[in-house]
């Protein structure tokens, strides 16, 4: 088992599972907060980028650059989101207003 690395397998699947935590987050979070906690997810790219740049190991770097970049992609998905509530895809948050359709 030297000549096998699973570093990478294991890199694949967790980009799997942190790209399937984001999707939901994104629904939840313009539900209960809108467009305005995309600031949230910038300070998460910056933190993820921050750690990748100074972690040592090749693994761990490269776990938090896909964080950052997920958080980042994130941004975009939460204005999209937005856009997919008033299509009526998903369901409003009655507690919020939204903005007017064109």
């Amino acid at each position: 088992m030297e000549l096998i690395h699973f570093e990478g397998l294991l890199i694949g699947i967790s980009t799997f599972l942190i790209i399937g935590l984001f999707h939901p987050m994104i629904v939840k979070a313009e539900y209960y907060w809108g467009t305005k906690c995309w600031w949230v997810f910038l300070s998460w790219g910056i933190g993820g980028i921050i750690a990748s740049l100074f972690l040592k190991s090749l693994f761990l770097s490269a776990l938090c650059g896909v964080f950052a970049f997920s958080s980042f992609w994130s941004i975009k998905e939460l204005f999209e989101q937005e856009g997919r509530v008033l299509k009526g895809w998903f369901p409003k948050n009655p507690k919020r207003k939204y903005p007017e359709k064109n």
